[in-house]
């Protein structure tokens, strides 16, 4: 057996300002500041003699590749990104970068803001657009009703309570 595994399917390319800014932002950081501090750390190291048992050198080698594996991805990714930065002329109809609160059927509410796959995690209640909930709800309008299958075969239905845009900064 070997070890190959199929391609990820491609994640959606569009991104919210402030995520857009955030990718920025760690890119610079990474390679005007902390790129350097651990080249000067491996080549003091490596000053110390036999790298073979250095660790480190070694430490600071495995950390300089992700590192670059890192850059070369934002580099990437932000090249290749669109930034959404405009707010839809229907503002009761999900798009892409809307709060939305959704009332399920043990009248429980939740609230998410649909974002780019690269901004999950950034904050609370973020999801991305390529998520099945996103997906089901995504052209709903406000007090539309829609079923979301679960993993386990389990239909789970959602009522959209609310949706509300945030203002965007200029790009």
């Amino acid at each position: 057996m070997g070890r190959w595994r199929p391609p990820q399917p491609r994640s959606s390319k569009y991104i919210t300002a402030d995520g857009y800014h955030r990718l920025n932002n760690e890119l610079k950081h990474l390679w005007k500041i902390k790129r350097p501090e651990v080249t000067q750390a491996v080549k003091e190291a490596a000053a110390q003699g036999d790298r073979s048992e250095n660790a480190e050198y070694i430490y600071g080698k495995k950390q300089l590749r992700e590192i670059d594996r890192r850059v070369r991805y934002l580099s990437k990714r932000l090249e290749n990104i669109k930034v959404v930065n405009q707010i839809p002329a229907d503002q009761n109809t999900v798009f892409f970068g809307a709060w939305i609160t959704l009332l399920d059927e043990e009248d429980n509410e939740k609230r998410y803001r649909i974002v780019g796959p690269d901004e999950i995690g950034d904050a609370e209640g973020y999801i991305s657009m390529d998520s099945p909930l996103a997906k089901a709800a995504l052209k709903k309008r406000l007090g539309d009703e829609f079923e979301l299958e679960k993993p386990d075969g389990s239909v789970v239905w959602y009522e959209i309570t609310q949706v509300e845009y945030e203002r965007y900064q200029q790009f």
